[in-house]
């Protein structure tokens, strides 16, 4: 039963996070660049970001700490794990690293822009965040991929 709990936890997170990322990349970026000149679309990103990184906030900890207990109630710790989950828990360590580096670094910068209309430095600053979110988004969909299949990998 925790087993199953924890599961869903952490398969929860991973969708709200992994999922929101995919579908501001794909589906809201292209659409905002294409419609919204600069001030309001660094607008719109500011908001869409203040509403979508507290649920990356909530969404790594709990990642974190189900993945790290499923670890241990599967296979005794990390030592025994087979290598699809060292790469799952790997990648997702670095997921979690460059989300912090947007959240502390670039977003900070581009809040401070859009709030002094300062639109170059907040296009500038977008633009590192759409690299660092793409990045993260493929990283995201590589470590779906190795929970879904990794287990019938043969390396």
């Amino acid at each position: 039963m925790e087993i199953a709990i924890a599961l869903k936890l952490h398969v929860l997170a991973v969708v709200v996070w992994v999922g929101g990322m995919f579908f501001a990349w794909m589906c809201l970026r292209p659409v905002a660049a294409s419609q919204l000149e600069p001030p309001a679309r660094l607008r719109l990103w500011v908001g869409v970001f203040q509403n979508f990184f507290p649920w990356v906030w909530a969404a790594v900890p709990v990642i974190l700490a189900t993945g790290l207990w499923l670890i241990r109630a599967g296979f005794g710790g990390i030592g025994d794990a087979p290598g699809y989950i060292h790469g799952m828990f790997g990648l997702g360590v670095v997921m979690m690293l460059i989300f912090m580096h947007v959240f502390f670094a670039p977003y900070r910068r581009l809040r401070i822009a859009v709030a002094t209309e300062d639109w170059p430095e907040g296009g500038r600053n977008l633009g590192m965040i759409r690299k660092l979110v793409g990045f993260n988004t493929l990283l995201g969909v590589v470590t779906v991929l190795l929970a879904a299949g990794g287990r019938y990998l043969t390396l």
